[in-house]
């Protein structure tokens, strides 16, 4: 890219830059494509093929993404391609999956998809094309400051998913575009009608990252064939109210379909009842009030984070920190751990803190990067 550079300085001829766009047939990309072409870039379409599950409607998942992609390709007037990632989806995520719901945990499929294919395999399937950059349709930003670059919150804070891109390092954010950092998702879909696109009012893809919309549970036991292994539900007293399908099918915080049976909740006076904790050992699942101390942590361990910029910064870290995508930001201290990773210390008490799942940092709108709860 540099001898490229300096070839355009000398001659002075336009430098159209290639961008590999990520196309999932849902408005944002859609309109990422679109800002792209009114920039001047050269755009080519991809559409990955990642899963080959079945839609409520019987069909093949990603069919009905795919017609809808190549209605905007066809609208853009730009090239589409289709490549296959199957593999690569399945080792890098959905092996990770099982492995953590198996293990006791509740891990977070879309942050290792982020890390591992969309900015792993796809990105490496596009500079190996020639490609100068990937793009996709993710509310986020990058910004290069004194020789770093920095993943920032984007405009919309309601959609913004800094959360699901803190584990992308240094290499991939310099070969990222994020063209819809700075828009909000009403801006986008009025720049979709504006433009007239035709999937500017198609509803948004829910639920597990390029599977959609399934029980988790059905998913665990039919796709990752994950066995159900029943067992007590009880209080903290050691009292049994009910019987569990299986500790991975749970998680931490949890209140719909814990099983409690008939006699325990009348026990109970029908009070609402939480997943409090889980002893693996034991195979028992631990249920307790809205108010059970159990459910509260003032601090927690967190491993193998990964800092955006490649340097950790000077500990101990008074930052902001956000549990799950969405979560109002909550005032915490990093420091080092004793034993091996980091200890977050919360300004206040944080509720369901789940092991599986990641804690990511923030300071003054800037993702820091972040780590796995134990």
């Amino acid at each position: 890219m540099t001898k490229i550079l300096n070839k355009h300085k000398q001659t002075g001829a336009p430098l159209k830059r290639k961008v590999f766009v990520a196309m999932s047939g849902g408005v944002d990309s859609a309109v990422a494509a679109l800002l792209l072409l009114k920039q001047g870039y050269d755009v080519t379409g991809a559409f990955m093929v990642n899963y080959e599950g079945k839609n409520a409607l019987g069909e093949t998942c990603w069919v009905p993404d795919y017609h809808e992609a190549t209605r905007v390709a066809a609208k853009l007037g730009i090239p589409l391609m289709r490549l296959d990632f199957k593999k690569e989806y399945r080792r890098d995520v959905l092996e990770y999956v099982k492995h953590e719901y198996v293990a006791g945990r509740t891990p977070n499929p879309d942050v290792m998809c982020n890390r591992f294919v969309k900015f792993g395999a796809w990105l490496n399937k596009a500079k190996a094309l020639g490609f100068d950059f990937l793009a996709t349709g993710h509310y986020a930003k990058v910004k290069a400051v004194k020789g770093k670059y920095l993943l920032l919150e984007a405009k919309d804070k309601n959609k913004d998913q800094t959360y699901f891109l803190h584990q992308l390092d240094q290499k991939q954010l310099s070969y990222t575009l994020f063209p819809l950092g700075d828009l909000t998702k009403a801006e986008v879909r009025k720049l979709a009608k504006k433009n007239k696109l035709p999937n500017a009012e198609r509803e948004e893809s829910m639920g597990i990252c390029f599977v959609g919309e399934v029980s988790m549970k059905d998913f665990l036991q039919n796709e990752l064939k994950i066995k159900a292994r029943p067992g007590k539900i009880i209080l903290g007293s050691g009292e049994v109210v009910g019987q569990h399908t299986g500790l991975p099918f749970y998680t931490m915080g949890q209140r719909e379909q814990l099983g409690i049976s008939l006699e325990g909740k009348k026990k109970l006076g029908n009070q609402a009842l939480y997943v409090v904790d889980k002893i693996i050992k034991k195979n028992e699942l631990v249920v307790g009030g809205e108010d059970d101390p159990r459910l509260f942590k003032e601090a927690a361990n967190v491993a193998e984070i990964n800092w955006i910029t490649g340097q950790e910064p000077v500990l101990p870290l008074k930052c902001e920190v956000r549990l799950r995508h969405r979560q109002t930001l909550h005032k915490c201290t990093v420091r080092a751990s004793d034993r091996r990773g980091y200890i977050i210390k919360f300004t206040e008490p944080e509720r369901a803190v789940t092991p599986g799942q990641f804690a990511v940092f923030y300071k003054k709108g800037v993702c820091l990067g972040g780590g796995v709860i134990q």
